[in-house]
């Protein structure tokens, strides 16, 4: 596959992921809403999101750095609600959030969603493995490890 092609595929599959991400999130925070019952909201309000986010969400982790930092990253959580709680009021007929509680919710929803769906479609850079390695043996003192263990 071409580079070109396999940006657009990526792209594409992020989008897909992103909409899917929103939709459980509307059905599963009381708070947020559709207006529409179509599929056209959520697949515009996971756009958004995701143009907002490449934009204006590096931006706002700039300037919040030192929070970011003093709280171990848990303030992208705050970070990711404004985002939220912004689509929701560029998108003001079709997609609604009532509370900041609720989008913060929401956003926690939407990034483990998207999170879990991104790492089962190998949609990102992040592999797990898992290797079991023999214990390391002590060659000088002749000691292979299997000798008497003194738990204390």
């Amino acid at each position: 596959m071409q580079p070109e092609t396999k940006k657009i595929v990526q792209f594409f599959k992020s989008w897909v992921i992103s909409t899917l991400a929103v939709l459980v999130a509307v059905k599963v925070v009381q708070g947020i809403h559709f207006r529409d019952p179509g599929l056209l909201a959520p697949v515009l309000t996971a756009l958004m999101l995701g143009i907002l986010n490449a934009f204006i969400r590096p931006i706002l982790v700039i300037f919040a750095l030192p929070l970011l930092i003093l709280t171990l990253g848990l303030f992208m959580l705050v970070i990711n609600a404004l985002m939220l709680c912004f689509v929701s009021w560029l998108m003001q007929p079709y997609f609604q959030v009532d509370t900041f509680g609720a989008a913060m919710l929401g956003a926690l929803v939407i990034s483990l969603i998207s999170g879990a769906l991104n790492l089962l479609t190998g949609n990102t850079n992040a592999r797990i493995t898992i290797q079991r390695r023999p214990p390391p043996t002590n060659k000088k003192s002749g000691n292979d490890g299997n000798g008497p263990v003194i738990d204390v």
